[in-house]
């Protein structure tokens, strides 16, 4: 697929999620940075979107940030939402992911704003938390919600199948690189980074029985997009 229609087809996946999330109550508000960490994974797709929005904003100064968190403690995942749906499917256990969620704050922060809201990927987008979770010191999101977000996840990483996946730091010192960024236009990026998976298309869906009926309004605003 041209990477002009990925990015439209992204914009458009953002766009329905926004839809939806504008009708919850959440806690979530501006200066609330409290699930802002480097643990936010994301695929390439959305990498090459935030690098280039960088870029062309002169925000270049932002890979810097990103040079200095590599040495830091993070997230990195072992396997992508449709690599869990597959192996679920099949009866496989999944690889034992290590939990690092309370590591620091995210390397793109300033004064608790993010310096990339307009293009920040779909990890940031899911935090819909029904309470301030710097006060509960946890958030809480509605079973649906998660069931919802997972979903989203799927065709996000659908999209960008033939790409990669990982933590928000790994990603982005991948698309840092002209060379990286050029490649994956082109559809030749070879796993260019370690920390990084290979994306999926989808084979299954992770929607449980008793979500089937209700999330039927927003997978075919998902399937409806050309």
């Amino acid at each position: 697929m041209d990477l002009n229609i990925k990015i439209a087809v992204l914009d458009q996946i953002y766009r329905i999620y926004d839809e939806f999330v504008s009708k919850l109550d959440i806690a979530c508000k501006k200066y609330c940075a409290g699930c802002c960490t480097r643990n936010v994974t994301l695929t390439t797709l959305e990498g090459y979107l935030i690098a280039t929005h960088m870029i062309s904003y002169g925000k270049t100064g932002l890979f810097e940030n990103i040079e200095r968190a590599i040495p830091k403690r993070r997230f990195q995942p072992q396997t992508t939402t449709n690599r869990l749906a597959d192996l679920c499917m099949k009866g496989e256990d999944p690889p034992v992911e290590e939990n690092q969620s309370l590591n620091g704050s995210c390397p793109l922060l300033k004064d608790n704003l993010c310096p990339i809201y307009q293009v920040r990927p779909f990890g940031c987008r899911c935090f819909v938390s029904k309470h301030d979770c710097r006060k509960q010191g946890y958030a809480e999101v509605d079973p649906f919600i998660i069931t919802v977000n997972n979903l989203f996840l799927q065709f996000i990483e659908h999209v960008d199948s033939g790409g990669f996946s990982g933590n928000l730091v790994d990603v982005l010192k991948c698309m840092g690189s002209k060379k990286n960024r050029h490649n994956y236009k082109s559809n030749t990026l070879d796993n260019p980074y370690t920390g990084l998976i290979p994306n999926l298309k989808i084979t299954v869906l992770m929607i449980p029985p008793e979500h089937r009926v209700k999330i039927k309004p927003i997978l075919k605003d998902l399937q409806s997009i050309r």
